[in-house]
């Protein structure tokens, strides 16, 4: 790896890089608390909300490996300020939509941004801090930001949308993005990596029709019916992209994904976790901000506080969980978290109109604990016994597997809302026994995931592509 020679203001830049997740996480749960005020100003269906909130995480998904691989040869510095500049402008461009179809379109473009964003940021902050204590410091620093946002977006959202109107919590971002911007240009260094992977344009297509395929089918598939023409064909599209990654990666020298990762249990357990993880948390947030509006009739901003317990539960256990991890690895805060996710899922389904407040916060610092239990030992499962030269393209997967994770949930939990003919009290109580299954799911991987057979497999898988890469 290169770097300029200009002297490294290493905790200015640690951060800007941290500004950088703000900007893109605060905008996942910013948006939500506009959703039932975009839907009256644009007249926009559920399905229309669906696909607002789902663009931006799909694109993200779609596109972070290959952000990364750019990033990589041709200067992590100039990919990320390209990021920012696109996120800016997408912020702007949905504040200023005048229809749904544009804010849709407006937010893949911010997907596109923030993909250049977040692991590049990464990539950023390994490069300037050399020293290993001080890296884990200030990863730990840059992964805590996460929480921080979530915790403050459904507020500053609330305040936003109660004060001025929905399209602010989209201009919100715009300022934050350009001094982001102007920082960068001024302090972070540059760098680029020795040697950049190259770029697989089979492997990338194949993943943006895979992941567009299986959201959009499930988006429309109740609206347009199962058996559509339309639905038909974008089932049997995504088991043709599924089929030729299966074909076309293997035989890539280097391909944008290496499936023989998949080989290691922990590895395998671990992305799957995150898609059904992400899911779930996807899922719960867009269903609390229609019920907490458009059901209860809470205002914005009570609605953006009431969902501060889940993010305060996520933040306290994400702490307790990376001590866990160190001290007893990662198996008790992945099945724990799973029965958490569980139990705040399921203790929902039973939801009426005028459910106590007291309940709601329950369940939500519930949740919002399985989610803290779950995030940080995540990671570490996904590398566990892969070769040193391999962990930067692993975690990037786990980042495409849970913004993947966040459209699919979106999508489901809509699709049974939208599709079932009942009101949306009544229909939502499958959509949280879904979420509660998501969460058994969660412990049943994390307990597999951990297992002494699966460590095993994972050391076995490391020694051959150890042996296949040359070390």
């Amino acid at each position: 790896m290169t770097t300029t020679t200009l002297p490294v203001h290493r905790r200015l830049v640690l951060a800007i890089c941290c500004l950088s997740v703000g900007v893109t996480g605060i905008n996942l749960t910013i948006v939500n608390v506009a959703l039932p005020s975009i839907s009256r100003d644009l007249h926009a269906s559920v399905t229309s909300l669906q696909w607002t909130v789902s663009a931006y995480s799909l694109v993200m998904a779609c596109l972070l490996l290959l952000s990364g691989s750019m990033a990589d040869r041709y200067g992590r510095k100039r990919i990320f300020q390209l990021g920012l500049a696109l996120f800016s402008l997408g912020s702007l461009l949905c504040g200023l939509a005048p229809g749904v179809g544009w804010l849709i379109a407006f937010s893949g473009l911010q997907g596109v941004g923030g993909s250049m964003l977040n692991p590049v940021a990464m990539s950023i902050v390994a490069s300037v801090f050399t020293d290993r204590q001080e890296r884990a410091r200030a990863i730990g620093v840059w992964g805590s930001v996460i929480g921080i946002t979530i915790a403050v977006g459904p507020v500053l959202g609330g305040l936003l949308v109660s004060g001025i109107d929905w399209r602010s919590v989209y201009w919100v971002g715009v300022p934050i993005g350009i001094v982001a911007l102007l920082l960068t240009r001024r302090f972070v260094p540059e760098s680029r990596a020795a040697r950049a992977r190259a770029f697989d344009p089979p492997g990338q297509a194949l993943i943006v029709v895979l992941f567009a395929s299986i959201v959009g089918a499930t988006i429309e598939g109740p609206r347009r019916g199962w058996a559509d023409p339309w639905i038909v064909g974008l089932i049997v599209l995504a088991v043709l992209a599924l089929a030729g990654l299966l074909v076309v990666e293997p035989r890539r020298a280097e391909p944008m994904i290496d499936l023989r990762f998949f080989r290691s249990p922990p590895f395998s357990g671990a992305n799957t976790i995150s898609v059904v993880m992400s899911a779930c948390l996807g899922g719960f947030l867009f269903l609390n901000t229609l019920y907490l509006q458009d059901i209860r009739g809470s205002s914005p901003l009570r609605a953006g506080l009431m969902i501060v317990p889940l993010a305060a539960g996520q933040a306290v256990a994400a702490t307790l969980s990376g001590r866990l991890v160190a001290s007893r690895g990662a198996r008790l805060p992945l099945t724990l978290g799973g029965a958490l996710l569980a139990a705040g899922a399921f203790l929902l389904v039973p939801l009426t109109a005028h459910i106590p407040s007291a309940y709601l916060v329950a369940t939500y610092a519930l949740f919002g604990l399985g989610v803290g239990l779950i995030s940080p030992p995540v990671t570490n499962t996904a590398v566990s016994g892969l070769p040193p030269d391999q962990v930067g393209v692993a975690g990037a997967l786990a980042a495409s597997a849970r913004q993947f994770g966040a459209s699919i949930g979106v999508a489901v939990t809509g699709s049974i809302v939208a599709g079932t003919g009942n009101g949306f009290l009544e229909s939502s109580h499958a959509a949280w026994a879904v979420l509660g299954g998501c969460g058994l799911a969660v412990l049943a991987l994390g307990a597999v995931s951990t297992s002494r057979w699966a460590q095993a497999a994972a050391a076995r898988n490391g020694q051959r592509l150890a042996i296949g890469s040359g070390e």
